[in-house]
């Protein structure tokens, strides 16, 4: 199954199990004192740069796209090509790398260019007592063991936190597959979350409030902004439902997260 496309059809995922119902819901976008970025956005052939800009001329949200190296992006030349198609366009552009150690393959002049890094912990090597990898937003993602699952997957996430790649946004914080995630509030323990929130400290690392995903949740943010951590907004869609933004504009404005509470790229983005 392509990543992330379970969730057309998942009525639970991770985070989802996160969050209380979003009573006025439809009413989180009113004075809001935060920027209106979605800075996880992915292009396809049926969902263009064009409509990406279109979106944003709609609704005065300033995207930012992604894409993954090691799969469309292996090379310098790979690199170069994609930064050059989206320059002309007035959005950030973005790289969402799939494990650490990815960056050995391009030359720091060229990922100096990209405005900004994210990466997930999602995909994790022996995750369960099968000696699986573990792709995690897949549905069907097998723990045998809720505990030694945990385990694995805190060791992975701090491998990507500590990695010596580029990194300024931890993307799907605290996600959890279906199987396990009715169990969050017992697997997300304190302890757990904060040595997330010390190992994002130590390198500055902005942490995502994922809208697909629901994650993460009041108490996450209450911890991660008591310690001076930056956050951003990502709606990670492929489609027309790019910078809706419902679940982040609510739980942002619930945590009463400010302006400059938010990670912003700093090359200056100039709209025609």
């Amino acid at each position: 199954m392509q990543r992330r496309t379970f969730l057309k059809t998942a009525g639970i995922a991770g985070g989802l199990m996160a969050v209380s119902p979003l009573l006025g819901l439809a009413n989180a976008n009113r004075d809001n004192d935060f920027p209106m970025m979605d800075l996880h956005v992915h292009t396809t052939n049926e969902f263009t740069i064009d409509d990406i800009v279109n979106i944003a001329k709609k609704t005065n949200i300033q995207f930012g796209i992604m894409d993954h190296p090691g799969f469309a992006i292996k090379t310098d030349a790979d690199l170069k090509n994609y930064i050059d198609k989206l320059r002309p366009y007035p959005v950030y552009i973005g790289l969402q790398p799939m494990s650490p150690g990815w960056s050995k393959s391009f030359s720091p002049e060229l990922l100096s260019q990209v405005d900004y890094v994210l990466m997930d912990p999602q995909t994790i090597p022996k995750g369960n007592g099968y000696n699986e990898t573990l792709q995690i937003w897949e549905f069907d993602t097998y723990v045998d063991n809720a505990d030694t699952f945990m385990e694995h997957y805190m060791a992975h996430t701090m491998d990507v936190l500590n990695c010596n790649d580029p990194l300024t946004i931890f993307g799907w914080p605290l996600f959890l597959p279906v199987c396990i995630a009715r169990d969050y509030y017992t697997l997300w323990t304190k302890e757990r979350m904060q040595q997330i929130i010390s190992a994002a400290k130590k390198r500055n690392i902005a942490i995502e409030i994922n809208d697909m995903s629901h994650t993460p949740h009041e108490e996450f943010i209450h911890m991660a902004k008591a310690q001076g951590l930056k956050f951003t907004f990502g709606s990670d869609t492929r489609d027309h439902k790019a910078g809706r933004l419902d679940y982040c504009k609510y739980i942002a404005k619930k945590c009463n997260l400010k302006r400059e509470d938010f990670y912003i790229p700093q090359r200056i983005i100039r709209k025609g």
